[in-house]
């Protein structure tokens, strides 16, 4: 089914019109953010990617590659040295932000970065009183939760690899983790899952066009990533064709 798919998706990128400039790898080298996937807003159908120059000749290819197209936007097809590489970017990406938010909280706390407006969220009062109760463990984790109502709270700050996602979901599942099972148990036994949840917020989604600089950027990410072969639930993340499957 895999075979099928990735002959489907090579096929129908070989025969985009040839009118569509290719991008070159030279013009992609740079850092390109993965936050500027939260922009795009569009569905695909398809394929969403303009076709690449060919690899360099002569230069080797990082592990994963140069992207080829997006496929369904859910996966990005990628050529390296080997043959072809199958990206769930979506499991990548909850990864990557996971590791970031991960590596800041053992620097001592997540970096915050203030909200022009505030996001609000209606909230019981067991809501309003955990995060009143918990307001240091909220900003530790880079969260600046405060009353704003009666039955409202206000987010006027989120964690910075996370600002750009779904910010009145993350407070309140962040608040319902502590409601559950303790400030204490939230920051040891069950960091990993606090910060994987806080990660499935802000991840790009699937449907995403993505540029070919930002798949490119994401690949680099990955492979400058701890763990990033592995998604925060422990499925591969990415899966190599060589020439000979191919």
């Amino acid at each position: 089914a895999i075979h099928q798919l990735v002959f489907h998706a090579v096929k129908r990128a070989l025969a985009r019109s040839a009118a569509e400039a290719p991008v070159a790898f030279a013009s992609i080298g740079g850092s390109v953010p993965i936050q500027s996937a939260f922009a795009m807003q569009q569905p695909v159908a398809s394929y969403a990617s303009p076709m690449p120059a060919p690899m360099p000749q002569g230069e080797k290819a990082p592990p994963l590659g140069y992207a080829v197209a997006q496929l369904h936007g859910v996966y990005i097809l990628a050529q390296n040295e080997a043959g072809l590489v199958l990206v769930d970017m979506h499991a990548a990406h909850e990864r990557i932000v996971m590791e970031k938010l991960k590596a800041n909280l053992d620097a001592g706390a997540v970096q915050r970065q203030p909200l022009l407006v505030p996001a609000g969220l209606s909230a019981e009062a067991l809501d309003i009183a955990t995060a009143e109760e918990n307001r240091a463990l909220l900003e530790k984790l880079g969260l600046e939760v405060s009353v704003s109502g009666p039955n409202e709270l206000a987010v006027r700050a989120a964690p910075a690899p996370l600002a750009g996602g779904d910010i009145t979901g993350l407070a309140r599942d962040v608040l319902r983790e502590i409601r559950e099972f303790g400030a204490s148990q939230a920051l040891s036994s069950r960091q990993d899952e606090l910060l994987a949840t806080m990660a499935c917020h802000a991840a790009v989604r699937a449907n995403r066009a993505l540029t070919v600089a930002e798949m490119n950027a994401l690949l680099r990410e990955m492979e400058e990533t701890e763990r990033s072969g592995t998604c925060n639930h422990g499925r591969p993340t990415w899966y190599q064709l060589t020439m000979a499957d191919l």
